[in-house]
């Protein structure tokens, strides 16, 4: 009688296991069907993401999901990666935001734009455990060197159009500031907002590179392209871009002092702190362009503020309307919905801040759901930062890079959206993923 209720379902598992098993022994003998290939379709994915076109990006991606699916479903947990664990803490929250948002999808009053923006969440997310998987069977280094190499291309052409000029593409400039017809550079992204938005992992991972691996020809490359990556992130003159390239960098000098604080005098610690503010504010002050840019940040005197203050106050009256769960993911679905309350004369394809977007897009529910995730993340690092501290493990620097490229794009998502392109949102998950495959289940005492 007990075991009655149970029989449907294993019943279905059944089913299941006949289901998959041509696929599992197609797996035996197939280049395919391997994490080796899904490793290269990550390497692919995050060496193209510049160069490419979003939809282009967006069919690579979801070769990568259907490869992990297929590894998912074929997976016997042989000798290939039985160490890999199959779910962490940060998979709670993230499978947990993805129920909301599909949720909000399913509730939305444009539930077929909605569900273009929930495919594409579904394709990050895989693109997510994809890494994290691959990361702890040894392509850690590969996948950050793909990005760094990457990145340095970029830059160079970047500093090119610093040196030789390069036309605007779009109004970028307040044209009656101080600094209209200044050079931003953009290089083959298109614009320097999201050319700053793409280049935010360079200093971190880049100054880990240079300090981590063993060849001085990595060193050099991780050298170059976090020097030229800082350099080009401030001559796009992005100002989301320029707060969250301080907040990386002081993330980043700070957590390298606790790294090797045993090893450093006390004052190390108060000395970088005030150092590293010091420099920025320095820097900020004695170059005349950067000061001008910095400071039209505040008030709405400059254009591009009073117009980000007019989108917001409309994307709250949005979040009034909707405020549980939004209106479904996706700029298809804002695209669509956001007419409804705009202002005269500011028309957007965003809310200009990812936290607003969050909330329009799956409520006060799914932002709560997100900040969850974050702090888990941010969480689980700091244990893996501290352990492989404590066992004098220098893999654990990776971890370093990963909190600080984390901290750089929440700051610069404060007022900007460009997290959302796929040029930035796929880092933000390698970023996760660095972390997330540092974690190491806890032993269960078997008495």
């Amino acid at each position: 009688m007990n075991f009655q209720p149970k029989l449907p379902f294993l019943h279905v598992y059944s089913k299941f296991l006949q289901l998959i098993s041509p696929l599992q022994a197609w797996r035996e003998g197939s280049r395919l069907l391997s994490a080796r290939f899904l490793g290269c379709l990550l390497v692919v994915l995050i060496a193209t993401l510049p160069f490419l076109e979003n939809a282009q990006t967006g069919v690579i991606g979801g070769a990568v999901a259907i490869a992990w699916l297929m590894l998912w479903l074929s997976d016997r947990r042989d000798a290939e990666d039985q160490t890999v664990p199959i779910w962490t803490p940060i998979h709670l929250p993230l499978v947990s935001y993805w129920v909301i948002a599909v949720i909000a999808t399913l509730i939305s009053p444009v539930r077929v734009a909605a569900i273009d923006g929930m495919v594409k969440l579904t394709i990050y997310m895989l693109a997510f455990v994809s890494m994290s998987r691959m990361m702890r069977l040894g392509w850690r280094s590969i996948l950050i060197a793909a990005y760094l190499v990457t990145s340095l291309i970029c830059s160079a052409y970047g500093v090119q159009q610093w040196y030789l000029g390069a036309p605007e593409l779009a109004t970028w400039t307040d044209p009656t500031s101080e600094i209209a017809g200044i050079t931003r550079v953009y290089s083959f992204l298109g614009n320097p907002n999201l050319f700053a938005g793409y280049l935010m992992p360079a200093l971190p991972m880049g100054v880990i590179a240079a300090i981590h691996w063993k060849s001085w020809g990595m060193k050099a490359l991780g050298a170059i392209t976090a020097i030229m990556g800082a350099f080009c992130i401030t001559q796009s003159q992005s100002r989301g871009g320029l707060m969250g390239l301080a907040a990386a960098g002081f993330t980043l000098a700070l957590l390298l002092v606790y790294w090797w604080g045993k090893r450093l005098p006390t004052w190390t610690l108060p000395a970088t702190f005030g150092g590293t503010a010091g420099a920025i504010v320095l820097g900020t002050i004695l170059v005349p362009t950067l000061r001008k840019r910095v400071g039209s940040i505040f008030g709405t005197e400059d254009s591009s503020n009073a117009f980000r203050v007019n989108v917001w106050q409309s994307v709250l009256n949005m979040i009034k309307a909707k405020p549980i769960l939004g209106i479904g993911p996706g700029n298809k679905a804002f695209n669509l919905v956001y007419p409804q309350y705009q202002r005269s004369g500011y028309s957007a394809l965003g809310a200009y801040s990812v936290p607003l977007e969050l909330t329009v897009e799956t409520g006060i529910i799914g932002v709560i759901c997100y900040g969850w995730l974050i702090f888990t993340i941010l969480s689980q690092a700091w244990i893996a930062l501290n352990r492989l501290r404590s066992d004098r493990d220098s893999s654990g620097l990776w971890i370093i890079a990963a909190i600080a490229t984390i901290v750089g794009m929440i700051a610069h998502g404060l007022v900007d959206t460009v997290w959302y392109r796929p040029q930035v949102q796929l880092l933000w998950w390698l970023a996760i993923s660095i972390a997330s495959s540092f974690y190491i289940a806890p032993i269960k005492n078997e008495e």
